[in-house]
């Protein structure tokens, strides 16, 4: 399998890649997302259209100074009714998520983008369907509790692969998509890959 490098600092898409023998350096793009998504958002683009520009510039960022290396980027949102929920600032700002969540229907969308040289070769967009659970503000701040600082805020206010799973009724999708990562269409793309 080809070896690339991973523009994120996300522990669980690496370990995705991995567990999917794809071997890979990870290289941080060390982009401020909030700018481009406010950005984004004044010219009235939807929460799939961030993901795929954050995935996009990601990806080009790092590529740009490892010549001739494929490298990854990606990008995970929430769209909530068409809008876009980041990831949290704060326990405060998370605790607002999952109220905002609470008992509704939301998508989870996933881009990747492979690049090489600065510039986009390949990309994919899958998205996930969730639905939530209705919760006391109580229950909430229970299962806040009971995930760290570091998961909190690099993974969207729920674990899918840990205690997240019980906070939903209804999921339709694949879990890598939701954890960050559509591996499947990577895969089939890279296995052609002619560099």
């Amino acid at each position: 399998m080809y070896k690339i490098i991973l523009a994120s600092k996300s522990e669980v898409r690496k370990d995705i890649l991995e567990k999917n023998n794809i071997e890979c350096n990870v290289v941080h793009s060390n982009v401020d997302e909030d700018p481009v998504k406010d950005s984004l958002i004044a010219k009235g683009a939807n929460p799939e259209t961030i993901s795929k520009n954050l995935a996009e510039l990601k990806a080009n960022k790092v590529s740009q100074i490892n010549e001739n290396r494929l490298v990854l980027g990606a990008d995970s949102v929430i769209d909530l009714n068409g809008k876009l929920i980041s990831k949290p600032s704060d326990r405060q700002d998370a605790l607002r998520i999952l109220k905002l969540l609470n008992g509704k229907k939301h998508y989870l969308i996933s881009s990747i983008c492979l690049s090489m040289n600065g510039v986009m070769v390949w990309n994919h967009t899958d998205k996930a369907l969730l639905i939530m659970k209705e919760f006391s503000e109580e229950q909430l701040l229970t299962y806040l509790d009971k995930i760290s600082d570091e998961k909190l805020y690099a993974y969207n206010v729920y674990q899918i692969e840990g205690p997240g799973r019980n906070l939903f009724e209804k999921i339709e999708g694949d879990q890598n998509t939701i954890m960050g990562l559509p591996i499947l269409m990577l895969k089939n793309y890279l296995r052609d890959f002619k560099c």
